[in-house]
């Protein structure tokens, strides 16, 4: 028996309202381009959208005109969708409050993860919305993951709660030291003053 790898997401597709509220949300509040539409080729009542969360893959949206916004928050129980998180920039991140403020919609605050910032609000059917911004860059050749995993197991065996700014900083160091050449025979820290 062997595995089924996968190589990324490719899509999501998320039940939404009628086309033009999903349009105004995905589009007119998160800037996802809309790239493209046609029918929902297992259901001729709904429209099928596709969106570019902006890394080039796809968010697709089921709509209806028979279904409007209704605001509650969409089902939590086991085997339900919690939330989707998107990543932004420090930059959107630092504005987000203000953005969803001027615009009335409610959300969360700030709210510090660790490794990143978060802050969650609804869409307009009541679906859980993050945006999420990593609190570090990984090094050239290195992905979040491997920074992620890396810091994980310094925390682990420092025993502390959950990953914090010093455990990335860590995890970074190690990466670099293990994955970038040099002609030096020593590479411990000094203190050349």
């Amino acid at each position: 028996m062997q595995k089924l790898p996968t190589q990324g997401v490719h899509h999501i597709t998320l039940t939404g309202a009628d086309r033009q509220t999903s349009i105004d949300f995905w589009e007119g509040v998160l800037g996802m381009p809309f790239i493209f539409d046609q029918p929902n080729l297992d259901n001729p009542d709904e429209g099928h959208l596709y969106f570019d969360p902006g890394d080039g893959r796809l968010i697709t949206i089921f709509s209806n005109e028979k279904r409007k916004p209704v605001h509650d928050r969409t089902p939590t129980d086991p085997g339900c969708v919690h939330h989707i998180a998107f990543n932004v920039s420090k930059a959107v991140w630092s504005q987000a409050v203000t953005r969803l403020d001027e615009r009335g919609i409610p959300h969360s605050g700030p709210k510090d993860r660790g490794f990143m910032d978060s802050i969650y609000f609804k869409d307009p059917l009541g679906f859980l919305i993050e945006l999420a911004c990593y609190r570090f860059e990984p090094p050239e050749g290195f992905r979040h993951a491997d920074v992620m995993i890396e810091a994980h197991r310094i925390r682990v065996a420092r025993g502390d709660y959950n990953i914090a700014e010093v455990h990335l900083a860590d995890a970074i160091e190690l990466l670099m030291k293990r994955g970038y050449q040099t002609l030096s025979e020593d590479r411990d820290p000094k203190n050349p003053y």
